[in-house]
């Protein structure tokens, strides 16, 4: 099984921590956030990993070497310029077509400074039940930006806020707003549905194949632990977190 882990950001809510450290190598628990997420993902039966990096991108090829790459295969995306997460996916979309472009595996993609008690197995077991191009991981909570989805559980639009004016990719009746967790399951037939090029997001790239009619399924993981560290008072209460077991670094 293969994985994309989404390094390259600049980490800058994560500042004055950044400044002279990668945000995928800030630590929690003692463990830099990269880690974390490659022995989550090993736990799951995840062999080969690609990483993109653009912010210390040195510094974390470096680390990974210097670390045997936790026992999995790794390699480095190279971003000079950022790309977001469309952009930077579709640059590594070689990793998972394979030399003719016609792997059918389904990969996982996890943002680095994401921690969960998600049962990845079982995702990665509904997203081949249900036939979607892509799952994304959702919950029902308080978020600046939300996906929509109908009754069947299909992407249909996002909307700003729990009052922001909803944007539709198509007809959607009793839409329900969930918050992305940053974890997805992607089949690989989407990257050569990819229109965008250069810079962009996932997320558009979600919302135009929905309008086509396309499967982009929820997964709800609402009963799961699950934090975003892209601040630093984040980061303190995962530690606080880890050493009261509310999760772990092993699956």
């Amino acid at each position: 099984m293969k994985a994309m882990i989404l390094a390259a950001g600049l980490g800058t809510r994560l500042q004055p921590l950044t400044n002279d450290c990668p945000k995928a190598l800030v630590t929690v628990g003692g463990r830099t956030l990269l880690e974390i997420a490659v022995t989550r993902l090993r736990g799951f039966g995840v062999r080969e990993v690609i990483v993109n990096v653009h912010h210390f991108a040195e510094r974390i090829a470096e680390y990974l070497g210097a670390q045997g790459n936790f026992g999995v295969r790794i390699e480095i995306s190279r971003e000079d310029a950022l790309l977001d997460t469309g952009g930077g996916l579709k640059k590594a979309g070689y990793f998972f077509l394979g030399s003719d472009g016609g792997s059918q595996e389904p990969f996982i993609v996890h943002n680095v400074d994401v921690i969960s008690s998600i049962d990845l197995g079982s995702m990665m077991r509904f997203h081949n039940d249900h036939g979607g191009l892509a799952t994304l991981a959702v919950q029902d909570r308080e978020t600046s930006r939300y996906l929509l989805f109908d009754e069947q559980g299909q992407l249909c639009g996002r909307r700003g806020g729990r009052d922001g004016k909803a944007e539709m990719a198509r007809s959607c009746n009793h839409a329900q707003a969930r918050a992305f967790a940053g974890i997805h399951v992607i089949s690989p037939q989407l990257l050569l549905k990819m229109g965008e090029d250069d810079v962009f997001s996932i997320i558009n790239t979600y919302l135009d194949l929905a309008g086509q009619g396309e499967r982009i399924v929820a997964f709800p993981v609402d009963d799961r632990y699950w934090r975003d560290l892209g601040r630093p008072e984040s980061l303190a209460q995962a530690a606080v977190d880890l050493a009261n077991g509310k999760w772990s670094i092993q699956n």
